[in-house]
């Protein structure tokens, strides 16, 4: 068995927007295992979000070079050996998974292209025109379900473009969502949270920034619409310090991104402390290749999935991996005829 390191550029077909910042391209790297052993190449992603992911420090690709030179030692062991590089981990669960099956991770109705699974349409920051023609997009490609990314330009325009949707589009034909990011103060969370109900919002993603866990605790206990966490999630590595943070803070919903919090296995430790504190969830990309969405998608198929999940974003690049997944009328597909395996060689670009 042997291993090899790529990297890969993804470019944004416009500039997306957040509070952070904007974002015009992603630099996402890939482990590929090879073994005379199996049947298929192994690829996984490595989905790490530049300023966001807890492994985005200089070490991570000395870290990947010593995963790929040991890669002989197998899934459990590098597994254990990464414990604070979740997205390695995540690409080390996907390129094993990958020599054992292909494309197919998992048996699911959805991996055999016989079922859905239901996504949101995203719409990203910007000026005003700029995110009303993202909305009419959306509805126009069917979308059911749509987070719209707030808190970066001012509220006023926000909040004209959210009622000019639910003005168009009960509750009952369209949820919305909204993600902040961390962009509001406590005081302004509530604010915003009163003018959010008035319009039946689903939740809001992040309205206080991870550091502020007081404050965070209080909005989730006061505000008029459910409360989900995302970054919080992020640098949470062990089971004793995901229950501190669910029991401290007491969020409605939880929000898994698998290359943050350490790929499947991460996901599924924390979607049992979650159903022990009766607080929802839904999977979502860290806007990873069609490769590692895919992965996502594929393992959420797996669950009892009852509220739509955040994974369309794969057509948010201009050089996106062509792969088996699909999005029609507001609904995520896998083809139902693939090639067996995937072949990033032609386009990544290894390190040596």
């Amino acid at each position: 068995m042997k291993a090899s390191i790529f990297t890969y550029t993804l470019q944004f077909k416009q500039p997306s927007g957040t509070s952070r910042g904007i974002l015009r391209e992603k630099q996402s790297f890939f482990l590929k295992v090879d073994s005379a052993a199996h049947p298929h190449v192994g690829w996984g992603e490595v989905g790490v979000l530049r300023g966001l992911s807890v492994d985005d420090v200089p070490e991570l690709e000395d870290q990947l070079s010593w995963t790929a030179r040991n890669i002989g030692a197998g899934l459990e062991e590098l597994y254990a050996a990464n414990s604070k590089f979740p997205s390695i981990q995540f690409a080390l669960e996907q390129a094993f998974s990958h020599l054992e099956h292909g494309f197919a991770h998992f048996q699911t109705p959805f991996s055999r292209g016989e079922q859905p699974i239901a996504i949101n349409g995203l719409i990203w920051m910007g000026d005003r025109d700029f995110m009303h023609d993202q909305i009419e997009k959306r509805l126009a490609e069917g979308f059911k379900t749509l987070k719209m990314k707030v808190g970066a330009i001012d509220w006023d325009t926000e909040r004209a473009l959210l009622q000019g949707i639910r003005d168009r589009f009960p509750a009952d034909v369209l949820e919305l969502r909204v993600d902040a990011n961390g962009a509001f103060t406590l005081d302004q969370a509530l604010r915003v949270g009163d003018e959010l109900a008035r319009w039946s919002v689903h939740s809001i993603e992040q309205p206080i920034a991870p550091a502020n866990r007081k404050d965070l605790a209080e909005v989730c206990g006061r505000m008029a619409v459910p409360v989900a966490l995302d970054e919080s999630l992020i640098g949470a590595f062990d089971a004793p310090s995901k229950k501190e943070l669910l029991e401290a803070v007491k969020p409605q919903y939880i929000i898994l991104k698998p290359s943050f919090i350490g790929g499947w296995k991460g996901s599924d430790e924390w979607i049992a402390l979650a159903d022990q504190h009766k607080i929802g969830w839904w999977a979502t990309s860290a806007l990873e290749s069609t490769l590692g969405m895919s992965a996502i998608a594929q393992w959420a198929a797996t669950k009892n999935l009852s509220i739509p999940q955040g994974l369309g974003t794969g057509s948010l690049y201009t050089n996106n991996i062509m792969g088996p997944t699909q999005v029609q009328n507001g609904e995520l597909w896998m083809a139902r005829s693939v090639q067996d395996s995937w072949d990033l060689s032609p386009i990544v670009h290894e390190i040596k």
